[in-house]
C-alpha cells in the first residue's frame, strides 16, 4: 500500500467518526437506544469497511489477505491470548504512569453506566465492541494505515504513528480533558497490536487480541452497570 492509501483512510476514519457522532445527536431522544447503536456501528464502520475494498482494489491485490494481512491461523488461538497479554501489560505500565504524573483520564465504556437495565443495548454494544470493532478497526490501523506508514517511514516510527492514531479515533467530546489520557493509554496498546502485526505479518493475532481486551472491558464495564 503506498503512502497516499494511509491519507485518505485517516480523512475517511476522521469523516465516518464525525458524522456518527453528529447523526447520533440529531436522532438522540427519537430513537430507542438500541437503534442509536446500530446506527453508530453502520455510520461509524461502514465508510471504512467500503474504503478498505476500494483501496484494495485500487491500489493493492484486491484480496484481503495479501493487502492487509487478513489471514487468521489455529495458532493465533496461541499469539493472539499473548498479544492480548502484552497490551494489557503496556496499558497497565502506560495507566500508572498516566495516574502518577495526574494527566487527565476517562475511559471510553463510562457511558455504559446510562444503560442499566436496557439488556437491549448492552448486546448490541457488546456484538458492536466484541466483533465489529476488532476485525474493521485492525483492518484500518494495522492492515491498511500501518502498511501504508511502513512503505516509506522507519519501522518504530510506522508502528508508534499508527498507535497514536488509534488512540485519537477513540476521542469523545464529553470526556473532555480525559481524552489525553485516554488517547495515551489506547495509543500504547494500538502500539503493542502494531508491533504484533509487523512481526507476525498478519493482524489474525491482533484482531483475536483486541476483542479479548473489548471482552475484558466490558465484562468490567457491565459489572458496574448492573451493581
Amino acid at each position: 500500500m503506498p503512502l497516499p492509501a494511509a491519507y485518505v483512510a485517516i480523512v475517511v476514519v476522521v469523516v465516518a467518526l464525525v458524522v456518527e457522532r453528529v447523526l447520533l445527536q440529531i436522532v438522540s431522544g427519537r430513537l430507542p437506544l438500541a437503534g442509536l447503536v446500530a446506527i453508530s456501528t453502520v455510520v461509524g464502520y461502514g465508510p471504512m469497511v467500503a474504503y478498505l475494498l476500494w483501496a484494495s482494489r485500487r491500489w493493492g491485490t484486491g484480496s484481503f489477505a495479501e493487502d492487509y494481512g487478513f489471514r487468521i491461523r489455529w495458532i493465533d488461538a496461541g499469539w493472539g491470548p499473548l498479544v492480548w497479554l502484552s497490551a494489557f501489560v503496556a496499558e497497565i505500565v502506560v495507566g500508572a504512569i498516566v495516574i502518577f504524573t495526574k494527566i487527565p483520564l476517562k475511559s471510553n465504556t463510562t457511558g455504559l453506566k446510562t444503560l442499566r437495565g436496557h439488556h437491549d443495548v448492552l448486546l448490541a454494544v457488546a456484538i458492536s465492541a466484541v466483533i465489529a470493532a476488532p476485525f474493521v478497526e485492525e483492518l484500518i490501523f494495522r492492515g491498511l494505515i500501518m502498511r501504508s506508514f511502513l512503505s516509506s517511514m522507519p519501522t518504530a516510527l510506522a508502528i508508534g504513528l499508527q498507535g497514536a492514531l488509534f488512540g485519537l479515533a477513540h476521542i469523545g467530546p464529553e470526556r473532555g480533558l480525559g481524552n489525553i489520557g485516554l488517547v495515551i493509554l489506547l495509543g500504547s496498546i494500538g502500539a503493542v497490536f502494531g508491533g504484533a502485526a509487523y512481526l507476525l505479518r498478519r493482524i489474525g493475532p491482533t484482531i483475536l487480541a483486541h476483542a479479548m481486551l473489548n471482552v475484558v472491558a466490558l465484562i468490567l464495564s457491565v459489572w458496574v452497570v448492573r451493581n
